[in-house]
């Protein structure tokens, strides 16, 4: 579970996994919190791991996260998100039956209420080809808060680059997933609920999840892909000062963009090849702020 400056939800968010069932081992990564979480979480659940970090690494607390558990498969959680009972133990049966899959993504219901989250249709609508064995509709991608890995291929993959820190950081892995030989599937029937916490900079969500697409989609894609994306980009985003932002933290990091440049071998590639036009017309990953 990775946290920062959210005490009151993360507390309410430990109570509920450490309620479940399965009874998981429970790793909480606190983003360097200056509100007293990290104390106040191992004073009230001391039999969860508290891995406190000097500096806010985004998503890349993920990784030591991970990295820090021996279970062979590790569901993500944020601290305003919390999984049904039952599915982490689907998962990891399936995880068990289909040892070349790397992550399942679950359906996810926002609360208050439990209202189907728009991204579920393209999730179940996947465009993407997967083989004949999965238990799901195969994925180009993932949504890291409502997602199971495999240990393994996650950790083998790197995790998380940290250049990307938070907001749209899961496609670059996922490219590297496929590219490795790992399959990535949505399974309906599990679900993660999310509460969307108020203590967010949605515009900074947003100025990364431009750069981080950009930077992913010259990091992996071939030139023509490479192009529409980012002319498909520069026509939709909010023409505002936080894309600007976006786009000019892209272009300061072309030089690594270009060292680390490796396009995608066909089989990979075809995964996102098949993902342009869904995602032209997604009303759920539009970027707004």
């Amino acid at each position: 579970m990775l946290t920062h400056n959210r005490r009151d939800e993360v507390l309410t968010a430990v109570g509920r996994v450490l309620a479940l069932p399965e009874r998981p081992p429970v790793v909480v990564v606190d983003n360097a919190s200056g509100d007293g979480t990290t104390d106040t979480v191992r004073a009230w659940f001391p039999g969860v791991t508290v891995l406190t970090l000097a500096h806010n690494l985004g998503a890349v607390g993920r990784n030591i996260g991970v990295s820090a558990l021996a279970t062979p498969y590790v569901a993500f959680c944020d601290d305003d998100t919390w999984w049904d009972p039952g599915s982490l133990r689907r998962a990891a049966d399936l995880f068990d039956r289909h040892p070349g899959l790397a992550v399942i993504t679950a359906t996810i219901l926002v609360e208050p209420g439990g209202r189907d989250d728009p991204v579920n249709t393209e999730l179940r609508d996947s465009p993407v080809q997967g083989p004949s064995w999965l238990p799901g509709p195969a994925l180009g991608s993932f949504l890291a808060g409502a997602s199971v890995v495999r240990r393994e291929a996650f950790l083998g993959c790197g995790g998380f680059d940290t250049r990307l820190w938070l907001g749209g950081e899961e496609e670059l892995l996922a490219a590297d997933l496929a590219a490795a030989g790992w399959e990535l599937c949505h399974v309906p029937d599990m679900v993660v609920h999310h509460a969307p916490s108020v203590h967010r900079n949605a515009h900074t969500r947003r100025r990364n999840g431009i750069r981080n697409t950009l930077w992913f989609t010259w990091l992996r894609r071939p030139v023509g892909p490479a192009l529409r994306r980012t002319w498909f980009l520069a026509r939709t985003v909010p023409r505002d000062r936080v894309s600007l932002l976006g786009a000019l933290d892209a272009v300061r990091g072309t030089p690594w963009v270009l060292r680390e440049r490796a396009v995608l071998p066909p089989w990979a590639e075809a995964r996102f090849r098949a993902l342009e036009h869904a995602q032209s017309q997604s009303t759920a990953r539009r970027y707004v702020s």
